[in-house]
């Protein structure tokens, strides 16, 4: 198989669940397959927000961000749950757990996402055979569908994944851009948002061809070195590794969100921060990290912004962690006034294993073993053995020439959903 990859160039691909939350919910329940299904905050009331939605209720109209009555309004026959946040991370776990069977070279982008350098696994197959096998193991054995883009790069790949959804594997080559990607317009292109795409437009940029033959100094005058990083995509060009310890390169992990109206209401303001220290939660611990500091934005409907951080006196990464110390510098400095956004970061990110507690160094195990996730995996590993996650790359390590079977013996499947039988909450 070796002949089948290239000889200098990586081989990398990006695997992104589809409609995470909702599928991992008809993978707890499958009555809810092949209806209209929705994760939503607030349920019970009107303006709450779509998270996520089945591909089902896609088809009425219902999107993310959505308002919960637009979207019934769309969809009247619409099933709205509630979000199980530890029941999408072990999920996730599982996922990733799985993919490390492949290689090693796995880098966690966010909880339904991640980039796998599969260059030095040839003796378990072709690419596409690898892409194929993944993407099978992860539906037999999570009952959760994802699509796989094959590219020499992580960007392409990126491009890619999103090409055929659910369920789709695309290969993207350098030599297919000017045909697949250039006639796509910029907005599609990942890296390039709304309001980026907006402005591209003053130079005459529509599609990603027309960025990609774009003026270098008038990119770099309207976007800084953001728009010479962004021709170099639209050219197929992007050298960063796919790396499983890149958390160390970052100084903060954060998330924001713009509300969908002016909201003075502290309620609903603190439900929001709650979200937000969930997905910072999710990042963290993707990549193995804890923040030593934490910071907040708060911006007004006026536009004026208000960023206050902290330094913590222990390391956090939990959620729970996560949204009290937000809170607290929200109480603190919040005016009264109608917010328009809210943003959580934590800074001064240390790596897990390295983390201890200033009044105890020996807590931070015992609190490790609080976590839900590792509560779950205990258990799995109760009831199917030490080896549960291990098994299979065992396996393919003894005999690489039984690369074909890779995976069969393991027992990580979709049983460990029942872990959360009685968290579900519709």
């Amino acid at each position: 198989m070796k002949q089948m990859y290239p000889k200098k160039g990586r081989v990398i691909l990006h695997v992104d669940m589809n409609s995470f939350y909702a599928s991992v919910e008809m993978a707890y329940d499958p009555a809810l397959k092949g209806k209209p299904l929705a994760i939503a905050g607030n349920v019970e009331e009107r303006r709450g927000i779509i998270v996520t939605c089945s591909y089902e209720a896609r088809r009425f109209g219902v999107k993310t961000t959505m308002p919960l009555w637009e979207a019934r309004k769309l969809c009247p026959q619409l099933i709205v749950i509630k979000p199980n946040f530890e029941r999408y991370r072990a999920a996730s776990m599982g996922m990733f757990q799985l993919l490390k069977q492949y290689s090693e070279m796995v880098e966690p982008v966010s909880i339904d996402e991640g980039y796998i350098d599969i260059t030095d696994s040839y003796e378990l197959g072709s690419p596409l055979f690898i892409a194929e096998s993944i993407q099978k193991r992860i539906l037999e054995q999570l009952d959760l569908p994802c699509s796989i883009g094959i590219a020499p790069n992580k960007f392409l790949a990126k491009m890619a994944s999103d090409m055929k959804k659910p369920l789709g594997i695309t290969v993207l080559r350098k030599r297919d851009i000017p045909q697949v990607l250039w006639p796509l317009e910029v907005k599609e292109m990942h890296g390039v948002g709304q309001k980026t795409a907006e402005k591209v437009k003053s130079l005459g940029v529509h599609t990603i061809g027309d960025l990609a033959k774009a003026n270098e100094v008038q990119l770099k005058a309207l976007l800084g070195i953001n728009g010479l990083r962004l021709k170099d995509r639209a050219n197929g060009i992007d050298t960063r590794a796919v790396d499983p310890f890149s958390a160390s390169e970052f100084k903060s992990v954060g998330n924001s969100t713009t509300l969908p109206k002016d909201v003075a209401n502290q309620r609903e303001l603190f439900e929001v921060l709650n979200r937000l220290a969930f997905k910072v939660s999710s990042r963290l611990k993707a990549k193995e990290v804890l923040g030593t500091s934490l910071g907040i934005t708060i911006r007004y409907k006026n536009r004026s912004t208000t960023n206050r951080s902290k330094k913590l006196e222990n390391p956090i990464v939990k959620q729970e962690d996560i949204f009290e110390e937000a809170k607290g510098l929200f109480g603190k400095h919040w005016t009264g006034d109608s917010v328009r956004l809210l943003g959580i970061t934590a800074h001064d990110l240390v790596e897990q294993e390295h983390a201890v507690k200033q009044l105890d160094l020996f807590s931070f195990e015992e609190d490790a073993k609080k976590e839900p996730l590792v509560q779950t995996l205990e258990q799995l590993k109760g009831k199917y053995g030490p080896s549960i996650i291990q098994q299979a790359s065992k396996g393919a390590a003894k005999d690489s020439s039984k690369s074909h079977s890779i995976g069969t013996d393991t027992s990580f499947n979709k049983d460990f959903l029942q872990s959360f039988g009685d968290k579900k909450d519709k």
